[in-house]
């Protein structure tokens, strides 16, 4: 999810975009199309328009408003076509997003420009977001109602839910051509008292496909032989990112746990759960040989808890950047200069 509130989504923007679709489908009904495709292929400037046509088509995810439509799509899309549960295992599964490089999104060097990365990782991790933690959003937004998030003095914190978007690091390794196709593959990475954490890849489109299909079911991943899978996926690796996002109510900062439970993919946890001991992400148990391992074995407290201190070890390093703050002292040695067209 971009930064905003959530709270005129539901209320607001999706009553308003079913009007509005409502309104645009009334009005088709009484167009006269093949007139008016007809004056379009062969009326009097016929050239540019088409040109431009086809421009648009080439760019449109360029275009204005472009970025919004496709954000609000991916909280429309899933409001309607998600599950109404998920496995447990789901909760650290990959979310997927095609896209591909518009004419307006390259560079000099005749490729992705490195800036159009940050607008894709906002529709990626919509998806994400919104389909992992869709149920519980809500759910936390009425807070008033249901009574989950309480400050330090145990007393129920009022005030309308926000998605922000902390920070983002990107690691490009290779180029993406114009109108070349790619993937991002977008996962919960970790979470701490404060910032949910999600790693997204993004991946030469076609050449990866998940194990096993969707949440678990489906046919197994191209390319597997004599039931022995590749192992070298980073190959396929174009550039990876990892954002942060806070939630909010008011200026009140919600535990990203409190979130995942109520969407139901947090199992039971014992002693003071998700959100206790020194740290507030639950009592330092010694998981023991668990951490780490892989496979299909069961998802219960321990095996979430090792996956996500496994992606926190990543988290902790990019959470420390924001120490750099510090290191502004307003040019106390000078400056070379200020530039015009910045």
């Amino acid at each position: 999810m971009a930064v905003g509130t959530l709270a005129l989504f539901y209320p607001v923007f999706l009553p308003m975009s079913a009007a509005i679709t409502a309104y645009a489908g009334h009005r088709a009904m009484h167009v006269d199309w093949r007139t008016l495709l007809k004056h379009f292929l062969t009326g009097p400037g016929r050239t540019s328009r088409i040109l431009l046509t086809f421009f648009i088509l080439l760019n449109w995810k360029s275009m204005p408003l472009a970025w919004t439509v496709r954000v609000f799509h991916s909280f429309i899309y899933h409001a309607l076509r998600r599950p109404k549960t998920l496995p447990q295992r789901a909760l650290f599964q990959y979310s997927i997003t095609s896209s591909r490089t518009s004419l307006l999104e390259t560079d000099y060097n005749i490729h992705k420009s490195n800036s159009t990365y940050f607008a894709d990782l906002d529709v990626s991790r919509s998806h994400l977001v919104t389909h992992l933690l869709g149920p519980g959003l809500p759910i936390i937004g009425a807070n008033a109602t249901n009574k989950l998030v309480r400050d330090k003095q145990g007393a129920v914190v009022k005030g309308s839910l926000g998605v922000g978007l902390g920070a983002v690091f990107c690691s490009f390794r290779k180029e993406i051509a114009p109108l070349q196709g790619y993937e991002m593959w977008s996962r919960l990475l970790a979470w701490d008292r404060k910032w949910l954490y999600i790693v997204t890849h993004f991946v030469i489109k076609g050449k990866v496909r998940p194990n096993g299909g969707w949440s678990g079911k489906g046919k197994r991943r191209a390319g597997a032989e004599n039931g022995k899978l590749p192992e070298d996926f980073g190959k396929y690796v174009i550039a990876t990112a990892v954002s942060k996002y806070v939630f909010k109510l008011g200026r009140f900062t919600v535990h990203p746990a409190l979130v995942i439970e109520a969407s139901k993919l947090l199992p039971e946890r014992p002693g003071e759960g998700w959100t206790g001991g020194e740290t507030g992400t639950g009592t330092p148990e010694d998981l023991g040989d668990l951490e780490g391992l892989e496979g299909d074995i069961e998802w219960d407290w321990k095996r979430v808890e090792a996956e996500r201190r496994k992606g926190l070890r990543y988290a902790d390093h990019f959470a420390a950047l924001d120490g750099t703050n510090s290191l502004f002292d307003g040019g106390e040695d000078g400056a070379i200069g200020k530039f015009p067209l910045g």
